[in-house]
């Protein structure tokens, strides 16, 4: 693979966000489009935006198969081919999960988003992937068998001290190895695993993109050889200063990219990713925070926000100079939530 095949994917991929119509819990169609366009505007795509759809963060777990082919086909609808599109395969089964991949190979996707399996404990809560590593890697050559598509992985695990929430090293080096369309690895680590596992995928022997997932780290893999893209939730609601901060860094403009991240961004992500059991909740509020959707609410068995969620996030965008929605309408919908 030349190199410029092997760079191909790093890139700077949002992992959207499902909208729900308003005082409802199905998909929001036009909305979905509207915010597809707009991360797709010029400067962003130049900037090397890409699309996940059907991601974690777009509640692929709770998406029926036909609303996941649904979302896959507004989203090449949308992209057009313009920008690479990737799409979350995930069921309770993995001859399921192999289907919905199918699915949006069918609709014309670039590559798949692989996610851990779901289900028992066995293989969930209490799963050992640095000792069974194969739980995964046997789903995602099920995958990569009937596709033949590049992947990116989605590598969360049981929690560890060594690396988070995210796959171990060595299980991280034998799904490169053994999995030769794996294209991309996104980087769900503590920091201290993020530069573990980095440098180990930077000792391969062919390239895989170390693509950055907790934008609290952006700062400082971008000050290292340690980020080659993105796949993150975070640009459904600071896209604008995110890009900056990160163009900032490649054109070597450290003094500019540090001023845009000490200016409120940094403040911002802290919050959002300062508790891991309501990282998507708070990426759902800040979106429409932001006036992209039409309400903030997950599908249950997702939690509903916190009213001081709601708040702290709104004054932590206002911080960073991020337009946000009216105030009535803030007010209007914490009034129905627990403090």
């Amino acid at each position: 693979m030349d190199k410029g095949t092997a760079h191909r994917f790093d890139r700077l991929f949002v992992a959207v966000v499902t909208p729900f119509e308003e005082n409802s819990f199905d998909v929001d169609e036009d909305r979905l489009r509207r915010l597809l366009r707009y991360y797709l505007q010029p400067r962003y795509a130049e900037a090397g935006i890409a699309i996940v759809i059907n991601p974690e963060a777009g509640e692929v777990f709770y998406l029926t198969r036909e609303e996941k082919i649904r979302n896959v086909r507004i989203a090449v609808e949308e992209c057009r081919g313009r920008v690479p599109l990737f799409a979350g395969a995930i069921d309770l089964r993995t001859d399921d999960t192999v289907r919905v991949a199918v699915d949006a190979k069918k609709e014309g996707v670039d590559g798949i988003f692989v996610i851990p399996p779901l289900g028992a404990i066995d293989i969930t809560t209490s799963w050992n992937a640095e000792k069974y590593p194969e739980v995964w890697i046997d789903q995602v050559k099920a995958i990569d068998a009937a596709v033949d598509l590049p992947l990116i992985a989605h590598p969360v695990a049981s929690p560890s001290m060594a690396f988070g929430v995210g796959f171990p090293r060595e299980a991280t080096l034998r799904m490169c190895r053994e999995v030769p369309n794996m294209v991309g690895w996104k980087m769900t680590y503590n920091w201290d695993g993020y530069r573990t596992v980095g440098r180990a995928l930077r000792n391969l022997d062919r390239h895989v993109a170390i693509l950055g997932a907790p934008a609290v780290y952006f700062h400082e893999a971008l000050a290292s050889d340690l980020f080659d893209g993105t796949v993150t939730g975070s640009f459904n609601y600071a896209l604008e200063s995110m890009i900056d901060h990160i163009v900032a860094w490649r054109d070597g403009d450290v003094k500019k990219a540090t001023a845009i991240w000490s200016d409120g961004l940094a403040e911002l992500h802290e919050y959002i990713y300062s508790d891991y059991s309501r990282l998507h909740v708070r990426y759902k509020v800040a979106t429409w925070l932001r006036g992209l959707i039409a309400h903030p609410l997950m599908r249950p068995p997702m939690p509903r926000p916190l009213r001081a969620e709601v708040q702290a996030i709104r004054d932590l965008l206002v911080k960073a100079g991020l337009p946000v929605i009216e105030p009535e309408a803030v007010l209007s919908f914490t009034a129905t939530l627990k403090a």
